[in-house]
């Protein structure tokens, strides 16, 4: 299991934007850093600078994952035939706690984690804890028996704040859902502009 060493929202306040489109989110009130030197004037970024922040943006939204294994997502999507960005696209939607997330099974990333960490989930009837557990196309993700009546589960199936893509089916009267097909990058509801080509940049400069 990966630590998670910065709190979330200081996430979102150094990068400036509200990545997750949560109406909690300190971004909604001050859009500038976190800490004693957030409010100075920020110069123009170069374009390494810019780089580096579609890099964090995008592995910040994953429940900022370690770098170690966004490096490993990505020299898979390399090696893949096609256009690495939407390949990398693919393989990080494909991951069993994005899918649990897009399912609304839970409120955020993080807590899609948490929740296959401590054994909630199932993939095609069996018990699944890792996160980083990559679905295939017609996989089957439900919540075990006994965790689907809690409240934050039900709480989730109802927020109005974000839809479930079409490339996951769910029944949320059955906690299931299937994981249709491998998205392209136009078909990721992210609530904020995302650029991978300059992910792949950064990496193979």
């Amino acid at each position: 299991m990966s630590k998670r060493i910065a709190s979330k929202y200081k996430i979102d306040r150094r990068l400036g934007e509200n990545i997750w489109g949560r109406p909690k989110s300190p971004v909604n009130r001050r859009e500038y850093g976190p800490g004693q030197h957030g409010q100075r004037r920020q110069g123009k970024l170069s374009d390494f600078g810019i780089q580096l922040r579609a890099k964090q943006k995008l592995k910040g939204y994953y429940g900022n994952i370690t770098e170690k294994q966004f490096r490993k997502i990505y020299a898979e999507a390399v090696r893949q035939r096609g256009d690495t960005s939407e390949k990398l696209i693919g393989l990080l939607e494909c991951r069993l706690d994005a899918i649990v997330y897009r399912a609304k099974f839970v409120a955020t990333v993080f807590a899609s984690r948490q929740f296959i960490n401590h054994g909630h989930i199932k993939v095609n009837g069996r018990r699944v804890n890792i996160p980083s557990y990559r679905c295939k196309p017609g996989d089957v993700i439900e919540v075990r028996e006994k965790s689907k009546q809690l409240p934050f589960v039900l709480e989730a199936s109802q927020l109005a704040e974000r839809d479930v893509p079409d490339y996951v089916e769910v029944d949320h009267s059955k906690m299931t859902a299937t994981y249709v097909r491998i998205p392209a990058l136009g078909d990721v509801p992210y609530p904020v502009h995302m650029e991978p080509n300059l992910v792949v940049e950064y990496y193979s400069r």
